[in-house]
């Protein structure tokens, strides 16, 4: 999967973007160059939608029944959704949401963004806990130009995500493609972990702990993107907000 959404419509970490990018011998890139090279590892089977200069998402079409991860992709209501994995209490999910029962994963996390939006009837992190399994997903929601990502936290499933030359934000499984986009400036996903435009950065599995950044230092001894992770010590001074229609992702990340 690939997720590349302008820096206007996403505020990742400061922590994820590098200084190095910007004086080393490999620059980033712009997202349509991403973009491209994306398509280009699978020009066969790889599915992409462009939303002017705000968004862009792509997935690769399985090859086979069989394939390793599952990759799905769904669009409603001007709503949008990469997911890759699979969810084991789908059928349950698909139940509580009044959903039928061929719906698939994607079309769930839509639905759950949705009523998560316009209802709001239970926090965010919640929400995200109650789906078990492997599974990655990215939403974007283009009538609000809203993103939200989330990662299974099993480790089942591996999400990166980094820095584009124009300060977007790039969110895929394919560590060579963000490599080559985002140079210094990317890290793994945090496992555990959600992801909102507004929002920010939580832990969905603690979400009344404050998130820490590590430095990440790679084999040439050069700063990259930082790894997040929780810090089990150190909790948030106020109960997240859910509730309206509004505000339901105005989670405390800090």
């Amino acid at each position: 999967m690939l997720a590349i959404f302008h820096k206007a419509f996403a505020h990742p970490p400061e922590e994820l973007n590098s200084p190095a990018s910007h004086s080393g011998s490999r620059r980033p890139k712009l997202p349509q160059e991403t973009l491209q090279d994306f398509l280009s590892h699978h020009p066969h089977n790889t599915y992409s939608v462009n939303f002017g200069h705000a968004a862009a998402l792509a997935y690769v079409r399985p090859e086979t029944p069989l394939s390793h991860h599952q990759r799905l992709f769904c669009g409603f209501d001007d709503m949008y959704c990469v997911f890759m994995g699979s969810l084991n209490n789908l059928n349950s999910l698909n139940r509580q949401y009044g959903l039928s029962k061929g719906g698939n994963e994607s079309m769930l996390v839509i639905e759950a963004y949705r009523t998560l939006r316009d209802r709001g009837p239970y926090p965010a992190d919640q929400v995200v806990k109650d789906l078990e399994g492997s599974f990655a997903f990215v939403v974007y929601d283009s009538k609000s130009g809203t993103v939200f990502a989330a990662l299974g936290s099993d480790g089942g499933v591996k999400l990166y995500w980094g820095i584009a030359a124009d300060g977007s934000v790039v969110i895929s499984d394919n560590l060579e493609v963000i490599k080559a986009g985002c140079a210094k400036s990317f890290a793994p996903f945090p496992t555990g972990f959600m992801f909102h435009s507004e929002g920010g950065l939580m832990s969905f599995e603690h979400p009344m702990n404050k998130i820490r950044a590590m430095p990440r230092i790679d084999s040439e001894g050069v700063l990259c993107g930082a790894n997040f992770k929780v810090d089990v010590y150190t909790r948030v001074n106020s109960i997240p907000r859910v509730g309206s229609e509004a505000d339901w992702t105005q989670w405390d990340s800090h």
